[in-house]
């Protein structure tokens, strides 16, 4: 293992020696947010610790081992138990440094999808239908819960745009990858000479902003719009204003939700929706300050950036970023992802490993 990795090691294992002393000062017992705050951090270092005095343990024993070599009687043996101690010393080097891999704080969080159909007009709509399936079915794979916020339907029963939410076990973390343009090759229902058309929709995974968040956006920024809904829904949505568009004025974001019979309920999930796009806007201006620097092979995420295609003739699904080839097509539409999703993620990691080593 590279020294300087040995260096930050050391530094994680005295900053635990000096969270036990500050758990153990009466002081720090009394506050509760301090305890809390400090208790949170030693559990989030302990397994790392608990590895490197593991791998100090087994380094000792092989210098030991190669000690023994010079002792004609106990060479054969200890060349034995010399080649175990390098094994288990490369298995723990590999755990050490995924535990040291950085975390990303929004992999715990539950989100907001937002699909929209692109080029291709009906057929896109209705492809973004398909993709709103998929990841309904993933989420019900998974024991998630989902809720759609807003949606706005084509004339042939797809959606212009949808947006849900996935809530849930580290929904984040499997579905972040999602992010960006997805595109079909297909013949459309529509078409009677059954030529292959190619259409595409946009994705967008945003974390969702913890309740504390909205104080994020003082009332003074907000304006708040009522209106009559439109679409399905009977009568009842030409008789109310049930309909709420909010803009963040800052920014110029705009969030609106007509789904929910209630003005104060469609107010709640259009609050939700502007958040998490703010945030994720704010988020995006980060990442662009950054951008000279090494580009991950999974890509940006970017809305414009093509991650997949759907080719329904090969029945073939082709990830872009880390050229994986499915021809599970069907399955994967019925919510099957844990392919892709298990793939990026490796690859992702294996980047941020290559960093760490650089």
């Amino acid at each position: 293992m590279k020294k300087s990795l040995i260096n930050r090691l050391k530094k994680i294992k005295e900053r635990m020696i000096e969270l036990e002393t500050e758990l153990s000062n009466p002081e720090i017992t009394s506050n509760r947010e301090k305890l809390l705050k400090l208790s949170k951090e030693r559990s989030e270092i302990y397994p790392v610790v608990e590895t490197f005095d593991e791998f100090s343990s087994v380094s000792e024993d092989i210098l030991v081992a190669e000690d023994w070599l010079s002792d004609p009687d106990l060479r054969q043996e200890a060349q034995k138990e010399l080649d175990e101690l390098k094994t288990k010393l490369c298995l723990i080097e590999e755990k050490l440094q995924s535990l040291l891999l950085p975390k990303d704080p929004n992999d715990t969080k539950n989100v907001i999808v937002e699909i929209r159909a692109g080029t291709g007009g009906d057929e896109s709509a209705l492809f973004a239908a398909d993709l709103y399936r998929m990841y309904i079915r993933y989420a019900e794979r998974k024991n998630w819960t989902s809720e759609i916020l807003s949606s706005n339907e084509s004339d042939l029963g797809g959606f212009k745009e949808i947006v849900i939410r996935l809530a849930g076990d580290s929904v984040y973390s499997l579905l972040k990858f999602e992010s960006g343009g997805h595109r079909v090759q297909r013949v459309p229902a529509t078409e009677t000479q059954g030529r292959i058309h190619t259409s595409a929709c946009t994705v967008a995974v945003l974390p969702e902003a913890e309740e504390s968040s909205q104080i994020l956006l003082p009332p003074d920024e907000l304006r708040v719009d009522v209106f009559r809904a439109s679409g399905a829904g009977g009568q009842h949505v030409n008789k109310t204003e049930s309909a709420v568009r909010i803009t963040h004025i800052p920014t110029g974001t705009v969030a609106e939700c007509q789904d929910g019979r209630s003005q104060h309920k469609n107010r709640e999930q259009a609050m939700k929706v502007l958040i998490a796009r703010v945030q994720d806007k704010e988020t995006q201006i980060q990442q662009e300050k950054i951008a000279h620097e090494r580009k991950s092979l999974i890509g940006s995420g970017d809305r414009s950036e093509r991650v997949r295609t759907y080719n329904f003739p090969q029945g073939r699904v082709t990830d872009h970023r880390i050229n994986l080839t499915s021809y599970k097509l069907e399955q994967i539409l019925d919510g099957f992802l844990d392919d892709f999703s298990n793939n990026l993620i490796a690859e992702h990691q294996a980047n941020l490993l290559a960093e760490i080593n650089n």
